[in-house]
């Protein structure tokens, strides 16, 4: 594989732009501290007792839909097609390549049965 100039540009363009991503992220975060604390530094200074609060506050009510058993049951749907299309459409010298989606089946099982168990402990 021979790759050009534009190829590299492409990859230091998204490079800079995940370095970037991650530097803006970071310095509001550190803003947000800052501000903080110059409220927490006033309000000692003024006796006014301030509760204490987790720095990342998790959204309220925010319980989405199960996405690992449905990923476990996409994951394993989509690997065992797979296998039956690969075993009916390849020749006989090719048979053996219809197992190799068995790795995506055996992972949609374990995050069904991760699922299935850890919900005995949730309730």
């Amino acid at each position: 594989m021979s790759y050009t100039v534009g190829d590299g540009s492409v990859v230091l363009a998204l490079a800079a732009g995940i370095v970037g991503y991650l530097y803006v992220k970071h310095q509001s975060r550190q803003k947000r501290l800052e501000i903080i604390h110059q409220e927490r530094m006033a309000a000692m200074e003024k006796g006014i007792p301030l509760p204490e609060f987790p720095l990342e506050q998790a959204p309220v009510g925010a319980s989405g839909p199960p996405v690992i058993p449905v990923l476990g049951t996409v994951l394993l749907s989509l690997s065992i097609g797979t296998m039956i299309v690969l075993y009916l459409n390849l020749g006989a010298s090719s048979r053996a390549f219809w197992i190799s989606p068995l790795p995506f089946a055996f992972l949609g099982v374990g995050l069904i049965a991760y699922h299935v168990l850890a919900g005995e402990s949730r309730r």
